[in-house]
């Protein structure tokens, strides 16, 4: 029955993909909004498919963050000894739970790039047999991303109420903090997915530049940690701003900086537009090179 419907929703796309590829903002609105029932298969798909054949199943995908946050947090809280500069009562625990939030952030926004040059390599035969919108699988990517996102994020507030007896009520303006990152990855993906296909070093590369923005970002350690003149070159990473706002509204307990979350959804939604739109230009030399 699912295999029926997969092939249905194919079919059904190709009647649209057979027009030149759209690349305005109304053009991709529409796109999502067409194939929204294969994009919900195909994500349901790829997160089943992930863990398919082992015997925990879905359980790694909560195993998997906590087992990484144990370390993480043994190496620089215990072997390091940083510090959040919660006083002179901080705990491991409590620099865990900061921690985690840098993770989550982190791991959502590495998880699509890593994956983004090899989308379309993967996925060869939906290029040159079957008349596909090749547009969605780096949306399918992000879809599959976002589930593992909201598991660690239900691990971090789990433990955040063991710790403390509650939970801040800013925790519900999560969704609209992580919301201009989502928007400014998919945008990167769309590029990467593209590049990926002429220049195979891409997919070599940006697992470098992942790692390398794990550390340059507020993820271990306070922005406060950094000498002054070195915090407005850590602030220009767009994981740090988002890192840090996803702690005032989990951890602290204020909102978000509302104009800076505007400023940074705008520029997210530029490059957005302009990885759609390079993607789309680019998706008729696809065949050609594969």
């Amino acid at each position: 029955m699912t295999t029926t419907r997969h092939s249905t929703f194919i079919a059904q796309s190709a009647t649209v993909s057979r027009t030149p590829p759209p690349i305005s903002l109304m053009g991709l609105g529409k796109s999502l909004w067409y194939n929204r029932q294969l994009i919900a298969q195909m994500t349901k798909r790829e997160v089943l498919g992930r863990y398919k054949g082992s015997a925990l199943g879905l359980a790694w995908s909560i195993i998997n963050p906590v087992f990484l946050l144990a370390v993480y947090t043994f190496v620089f809280s215990v072997v390091f000894r940083a510090r959040w500069g919660l006083g002179s009562e901080e705990s491991n625990t409590q620099f865990a739970v900061v921690l985690f939030v840098g993770m989550l952030v982190h791991g959502l926004f590495a998880e699509v790039l890593n994956r983004a040059p090899g989308l379309i390599l993967s996925n060869v035969n939906y290029v040159k047999k079957v008349v596909f919108p090749l547009e969605i699988l780096p949306v399918i990517s992000q879809g599959a991303a976002l589930f593992h996102c909201l598991i660690s994020l239900i691990v971090l507030l789990v433990a955040f109420v063991i710790l403390n007896g509650y939970l801040h009520w800013t925790v519900v303006f999560a969704p609209l903090v992580i919301l201009p990152l989502v928007v400014l990855t998919l945008g990167l993906a769309w590029m990467l997915a593209s590049l990926g296909v002429f220049l195979r070093d891409v997919g070599q590369t940006i697992g470098i530049v992942t790692t390398i923005l794990l550390f340059l970002s507020p993820v271990f350690y306070p922005v406060t940690a950094l000498p002054e003149e070195f915090r407005p070159w850590l602030m220009a990473n767009p994981l740090a701003f988002i890192i840090e706002q996803a702690r005032e509204v989990l951890i602290w307990g204020r909102q978000p900086d509302w104009p800076g979350l505007s400023l940074y959804m705008l520029a997210a939604s530029v490059v957005a537009w302009a990885g759609y739109a390079w993607f789309q230009k680019t998706r008729k030399g696809f065949a050609d090179v594969l």
